[in-house]
């Protein structure tokens, strides 16, 4: 017996399923799939992770608009080599709630969306929360494109105006920073 994934929710039903192909999940024909940055609901360039947001209509009664499944995929260039020409997704890769806890505090990924907001210079950002020396630390992990016009010291304000906590900037190449959906990484480590 050959098994075959499906994607699915108790509030939408089907949402894509796997063919003989083995690559990705084709979306199903009644439904809308838009991958968006967590925290913000912009639409990601294809191949990029983010949070899975659907739209169905199946049920008169019970319409999903824009429903966000709180899930991590991207989409798949091109057709299935099996013949279906419906958008195709990676598959399951995660939570987008990505929300944590800083010296009591809480941290969500739209409070990061609205930093690079203030910021338009920034193309990508993750916060990055560790306790390497013994204390909540947070670091804005920020692309600039080009050169970096951006000031350190305005982000760092805009950092603890926005979250209420001290935070540090460090800039990366652009294309550094991972592709995997995460706009806030808690590597903290309680040995």
């Amino acid at each position: 017996i050959a098994g075959y994934q499906a994607y699915a929710s108790a509030d939408l039903g089907g949402i894509a399923y796997e063919t003989e192909a083995r690559e990705g999940l084709v979306i199903d024909e009644g439904v809308l799939l838009e991958i968006v940055r967590p925290g913000t609901g912009d639409p990601v360039a294809v191949g990029e992770v983010g949070e899975v947001v659907v739209t169905s209509l199946f049920n008169t009664d019970y319409p999903m608009i824009r429903f966000g499944t709180g899930d991590l995929s991207a989409i798949l260039p091109g057709i299935s080599p099996c013949g279906r020409t419906n958008l195709r997704i990676k598959g399951w890769m995660g939570r987008a709630d990505q929300t944590t806890k800083v010296k009591g505090m809480f941290v969500h990924p739209s409070q990061v969306a609205a930093i690079v907001r203030r910021h338009p210079e920034i193309a990508k950002a993750r916060l990055v929360v560790d306790n390497a020396e013994g204390g909540d630390r947070m670091t804005l992990n920020v692309e600039v494109a080009g050169t970096r016009s951006s000031s350190a010291e305005a982000i760092v304000a805009s950092i603890r105006e926005i979250t209420k906590l001290r935070g540090e900037v460090a800039y990366r190449a652009p294309g550094e920073l991972p592709n995997d959906g995460k706009v806030i990484d808690d590597v903290r480590k309680y040995d």
